[in-house]
């Protein structure tokens, strides 16, 4: 008899693991608290690097299609002084596809595929080692049992609970993002200053990033360091006033960098929380974790990428055949606490680097990690 599965989670990571289990005919239950794949904003784009997230796509035979989707042009890097002033401009070669970047919507979608996702079940405890197998409790009073549950359910995970007490804290970093429409049309001058993937100025404990998604979608995110309440002088859902406020913060920079704020509709608030470096838990039969659940870090770019790898090669295991599901699950969790741990550490001195005293570091890195 086939084990009981099912993972906690409708993101790329939880959507890896299930999709690699479908390719293998291994039954998986697919549980999401969002009542539909739309229910809000899917977020900006991701690059998905060779030997993580495209290695997952390949797991899950969908490297062909991600391929026919991404967009090399995207892995574009410029970096601008406070002032405008261009300091570095790298440009992908035209068969680059170490980092090819794509919209979150159109990596959801193409994971979906033919999976049946349960919408709308939002769990609520995640209970293991009972007689009968680990319980899970759904916001709707109903609970189901299963061999194993696979928490990927993010940052404030449900699951997390029932196999670590650890909790994220606030890394001292707020970002606030805003978006451009139709950048290309509207407004061609921050269109040609963006180029055809992302654009990065940083100044003291600041930074302003515009990353182009498709469609001519542009995401601009403003980062600083502040208190976690930095906020409650302000109305946040008063646009005007969040912009001021954000104007007033990066005063004296570029006009035309401050445009890429001048010209957002409307602000959300992302502080940025991760979870101890060398998280890891002491191993609990029927239960794991994987992705933001397993191991938040900063926003640069290995999140995702490690969740999806991680969700494939857990599938791949558990898809093998090995008659005991539990030794499957112990040493996977060896292996990604070792990688995620080397990310971990990575990410948070980049994060640093990024949201600096000194502007110098984020432009240091980028030479350290850019092709040249």
């Amino acid at each position: 008899m086939r084990q009981r599965i099912a993972v906690v989670g409708g993101g790329p990571g939880g959507l890896a693991f299930a999709r690699v289990l479908h390719r293998h005919r291994h039954p998986v239950a697919v549980f999401e608290r969002d009542p539909a794949p739309d229910a809000r904003p899917p977020g900006g784009t991701l690059d998905l690097h060779e030997g993580l997230g495209q290695l997952a796509l390949d797991k899950a035979g969908l490297l062909a299609e991600f391929r026919a989707l991404s967009r090399p042009e995207g892995q574009a890097m410029r970096i601008l002084d406070t002032d405008g002033t261009v300091l570095r401009d790298w440009r992908p070669r035209p068969d680059d596809r170490a980092n090819p970047e794509i919209d979150r919507r159109q990596l959801r979608d193409l994971l979906l595929g033919s999976l049946d996702v349960q919408w709308g079940r939002g769990v609520t405890q995640v209970v293991p080692k009972t007689r009968d197998g680990v319980v899970v409790r759904f916001a709707d009073g109903r609970q189901e049992t299963f061999d194993l549950v696979v928490g990927a359910d993010g940052a404030w995970s449900r699951v997390r609970p029932a196999v670590s007490s650890a909790t994220p804290h606030y890394t001292g970093v707020t970002v606030v993002e805003t978006a451009l429409d139709d950048v290309d049309t509207r407004h061609p001058d921050l269109a040609q200053l963006i180029g055809d993937g992302s654009l990065g100025v940083y100044g003291v404990n600041r930074a302003l990033v515009a990353q182009r998604n498709s469609g001519g979608h542009v995401k601009v995110y403003a980062q600083f360091r502040a208190p976690l309440d930095w906020h409650t002088h302000l109305d946040l859902a008063d646009v005007d006033a969040v912009r001021a406020s954000l104007l007033a913060l990066f005063d004296g920079w570029s006009a035309r960098v401050l445009d890429l704020l001048r010209h957002g509709t409307a602000f959300v608030r992302r502080p940025l929380y991760v979870l101890p470096v060398s998280h890891t838990w002491t191993h609990a039969s029927g239960v794991t974790l994987l992705g933001d659940a397993a191991h938040l870090m900063p926003p640069l770019g290995a999140g995702a990428n490690l969740a999806m790898l991680e969700g494939a090669e857990l599938a791949e295991s558990i898809a093998a055949g090995a008659e005991d599901l539990d030794e499957v699950v112990r040493a996977f969790e060896e292996r990604m606490w070792v990688r995620a741990g080397r990310w971990a550490t990575i990410t948070a001195a980049g994060l640093e680097r990024l949201v600096s005293p000194d502007p110098a570091e984020a432009l240091a890195l980028f030479d350290e990690v850019q092709p040249s």
